[in-house]
């Protein structure tokens, strides 16, 4: 890209976010400030009325996502941020817009937990909650990046699917990535693509909201007031919107709402790979934890080992099928995260040999020699 096309500025990750909200369409944003995402909201309050659009601090994360619920149905690109203690507070009305089919953003920059934890502190403690905070059978999409640059990309990805797939997409970054600076380029702004969600073209008279025979099954989306009749409910409802419990809508509901974005899984997943054509061992990573792999997976090569290395990018819906694929002539992988456990859980799915697992808590990052010592022993083994 030619230096006259683009931007070059020094950001920190949440500020890249912000960069990326905007350049997304974003033109409603409602939060409450909570470390280490506060600064979303600050500088929100000051960027979006300036631009015409709407920010608003409400006075807890329960009624932010409403909020955010209530403007996408009124036509509007709406987001939130939060930390782990605000996104358990959300999880009631995460599940209203599931069932409703309502696009939306959720930013969840993670710090230690559970309860107040380590404000301060990066952790990836909220990747099953991410997935499964609220009730019920359901799919969404979940995102994180590992850098300031991606912070941007990825934000805009985040909208972009959601409007795509009529789902909520939960970013997850961390404090770490939050509040490092970058370089970050920011491109003109019909150079990235920005998908608005499908409106009805089918007579008023004929509008099914829920229509479970859409091409992709994803029903166009009016907004309220344009003169289709909707009816949105937290309840199983049938293709017009109005509640039922017959088994057999229930079934035809939640199944299409899983399959809008399973059947799409290929088209939304994102892994970065390196060295796996002579692999003999894996390393799995994602997010903060991912840049200190890659130096490890780098030097362990320099040694004479065969590691390869695997980020992903899009947590959820999991890339299984895929994974199978890239990891099928391997029988070790190693799996890094800032937990005690839960992306290695969806990795054993694969049925590889020997799955490693190397920890850590405590708000602190990986070195890569932390790594590399790790790479090392389970190759031995």
């Amino acid at each position: 890209m030619a230096e006259t096309e683009c931007k070059r500025l020094f950001l920190s990750g949440n500020e890249a976010l912000v960069e990326g909200a905007l350049y997304a369409g974003c033109n409603f944003y409602a939060g409450y400030p909570i470390t280490p995402a506060s600064e979303i909201i600050e500088i929100l309050s000051k960027r979006m009325p300036a631009l015409g659009r709407v920010s608003m601090q409400l006075e807890d994360e329960i009624s932010s996502l409403a909020a955010v619920i209530g403007a996408s149905l009124a036509g509007a690109k709406a987001m939130t941020a939060t930390s782990g203690p605000g996104m358990s507070l959300m999880q009631e009305n995460l599940g209203l817009a599931v069932i409703c089919e309502i696009p939306l953003v959720i930013a969840n920059i993670m710090r230690g937990g559970p309860s107040t934890g380590l404000p301060t502190k990066p952790a990836q403690g909220d990747i099953m909650q991410a997935r499964y905070g609220s009730h019920g059978d359901y799919e969404l999409v979940a995102l994180i990046p590992n850098s300031v640059q991606e912070s941007f990309e990825l934000i805009i990805e985040a909208f972009n699917i959601s409007e795509m797939l009529r789902v909520p997409v939960i970013f997850l970054s961390s404090a770490d990535v939050a509040h490092m600076r970058e370089t970050v380029i920011v491109p003109e702004q019909d150079a990235i693509p920005i998908i608005d969600r499908k409106k009805p073209t089918r007579p008023k008279a004929d509008y099914k909201p829920f229509d479970n025979n859409s091409p992709d099954l994803v029903p166009p989306m009016p907004i309220f007031g344009e003169g289709y009749k909707t009816h949105y409910t937290g309840l199983t409802h049938n293709e017009y919107g109005f509640p039922s419990d017959d088994p057999v809508v229930h079934t035809k509901l939640i199944e299409r709402l899983e399959k809008k974005i399973t059947n799409k899984i290929d088209e939304i997943t994102k892994i970065d790979t390196k060295f796996l054509e002579d692999a003999e061992l894996i390393v799995i990573s994602y997010g903060s934890p991912s840049r200190a792999a890659l130096q490890a997976v780098i030097d362990a090569r320099n040694e004479g080992l065969k590691v390869g290395y695997i980020r992903l990018i899009t947590l959820w819906p999991f890339p299984l099928k895929i994974l199978k694929k890239l990891c099928k002539n391997v029988n070790k992988i190693l799996v890094l995260e800032l937990n005690l456990g839960q992306i290695v859980n969806q990795v054993r799915l694969l049925g590889t040999e020997y799955v490693y697992f190397y920890p850590k808590i405590g708000g602190v990052l990986y070195t890569p020699d932390e790594i590399l010592s790790e790479i090392r022993r389970c190759v031995k083994e």
